[in-house]
């Protein structure tokens, strides 16, 4: 029993291999049906045990031919009995995604096409953590930037790749794209879409669907419709609560450059959209190395994530906050963090003459500061960190997780005439008084702020809130809006703001 479950779990680690129940292809499948969706092609690049095939099958009967391809020949062989006895039209080939040339495919047959099926639900980091070789060749096909590329901001779904295959399959050409995915995975795709000048979209639906109840799996997904066309500019998205609703329980969109969640209760706060420019929103301090860096008081002293009790100087310790904390509203500090630099680059030997115990420490614990694998720390002094300047020592801050799935923001004060810091997974706007650092939390707050942000923020992310949504706030016009402009500029025409600029 063990040895077969390994089997398993490995298969779903590798190939995102969620089979899909024959009673939600068949629901899938008539959906589009009902849509108006008559193929007179159909493919299914990764059609596993042939779910789609056979649901395809019965509900198009007009179509002229059938593919489904996979990389696991044993599921072939349950498709080859579920399907291929039973219809002609059905045609199934074993090949890997990643190597085959659907160019060919595509054009061997005529449209309209409907391409199908549920591709995996697995990322390219865990792919790579597991030397998995089922992976399309590195590429940053995001286009991210920078640090945004070099701090982990590309790892990607595999679905989300190949979707974009689709799209290329079917550029100049009118078609349909019908897939189980990930409900961010999708917006991912809308995203990309629309930012095309010419993005080809007739029409987008999603269709909420219950994955633990199908395949076991805690995460929010749909049934992603894409309806292609050379004429189509489609900038909107129907969400439908699932595959039998009628009618959408509100309508994703683009607007003002930005991926919305709601529009209609976007188009009813759009006035707030930023830019705010004597406000910039940070993050926590970036460490790699938690069982190092912070440390947890106890009775007989600081102890950190390797179970040592240690003593060191408060020079370079500053008490600590974590995204926990702030989701919950808890801002007792439990913890210090050892914060090794003021600047990011700045030199670091400064610590073994200010404060030569913790030097030692870090000195011990070297072995794992040099084993953190993001290239951000590479050439640069010892034990660096990121995420600091100024902003991280302000004596006030207001801040917010961006993992809880609620707006929470908290006011955060000094402790001990020291400055909280935070980790990275949490976002601050750094203040310099008390009176301005409740000023800001009560316009964030507000019932307009929050209403702007509801609009826009996806609350199925793994991490909802982002300083992208954050930034779009105009504090000033928020102010203005609750009558409180004249105290806004009080506060930012004496704050000195090259110091808070990115």
């Amino acid at each position: 029993m063990g040895a077969l479950k390994q089997r398993k779990s490995k298969a779903v680690t590798e190939f995102g291999d969620f089979q899909t129940p024959p009673a939600l292809a068949l629901a899938g499948t008539g959906t589009l049906y009902r849509l108006g969706v008559r193929p007179r092609s159909i493919l299914e690049p990764t059609c596993g045990r042939g779910a789609f095939v056979s649901a395809a099958s019965v509900t198009f009967p007009d179509a002229e031919s059938i593919l489904g391809i996979d990389i696991n020949r044993d599921h072939l062989a349950d498709a080859e009995v579920a399907a291929c006895q039973s219809d002609p039209r059905i045609r199934l080939s074993q090949g890997d995604f990643f190597q085959l040339d659907w160019d060919r495919f595509v054009t061997e047959s005529r449209g309209p096409w409907l391409i199908i099926g549920n591709p995996p639900w697995v990322t390219s980091a865990s792919l790579s953590a597991i030397e998995s070789k089922n992976l399309p060749e590195k590429s940053n096909f995001q286009g991210r930037n920078g640090i945004e590329a070099i701090t982990g901001k590309s790892n990607f779904d595999i679905s989300e790749w190949m979707l974009l295959r689709y799209l290329d399959w079917l550029q100049g050409n009118a078609g349909t794209i019908a897939v189980l995915c990930k409900t961010a995975v999708a917006r991912k795709i809308l995203l990309h879409i629309w930012k095309k000048q010419n993005n080809s979209l007739l029409s987008a639906r999603i269709y909420k669907i219950d994955a633990l109840g199908h395949f076991g799996a805690a995460v929010d997904a749909c049934f992603f419709v894409l309806e292609i066309d050379p004429t189509g500019l489609a900038i909107s998205c129907d969400i439908f609560d699932g595959l039998d609703a009628e009618n959408p329980s509100r309508t994703l969109g683009f607007l003002d450059g930005h991926i919305v969640r709601d529009m209609a209760a976007f188009k009813k706060r759009r006035d707030l959209l930023g830019p705010e420019n004597s406000y910039v929103w940070r993050s926590g301090v970036k460490h790699d190395c938690s069982k190092v860096i912070e440390l947890m008081t106890t009775p007989s002293g600081y102890q950190n994530g390797l179970g040592e009790t240690i003593t060191l100087e408060d020079d370079f310790l500053f008490p600590m906050l974590k995204s926990s904390d702030i989701g919950n509203g808890r801002i007792h500090c439990r913890g210090v963090m050892v914060v090794t630099q003021r600047l990011v680059g700045q030199d670091t030997g400064n610590i073994k003459i200010k404060a030569p115990k913790t030097w030692e420490y870090l000195e011990r614990h070297r072995a794992l500061l040099d084993k953190r694998g993001s290239i951000i720390y590479r050439n640069k002094p010892a034990f660096s960190i990121f995420g600091v300047g100024p902003y991280t020592f302000a004596p006030w801050k207001v801040a917010i997780s961006g993992f809880y799935k609620k707006l929470n923001f908290v006011k955060i004060g000094p402790v001990e005439n020291k400055p909280v810091v935070f980790d990275d997974t949490i976002y601050f706007l750094p203040c310099w008084s008390e009176e301005e650092a409740s000023f800001v939390e009560s316009v964030l707050r507000s019932e307009a702020a929050e209403a702007f942000f509801n609009s826009m923020i996806h609350w199925d992310e793994k991490r909802p809130i982002t300083v992208e949504i954050l930034k779009r706030l105009s504090i000033r016009k928020v102010a203005a809006m609750l009558g409180r402009e004249e105290e806004y500029f009080r506060f930012t025409d004496s704050k000195d703001l090259p110091l808070l600029a990115v």
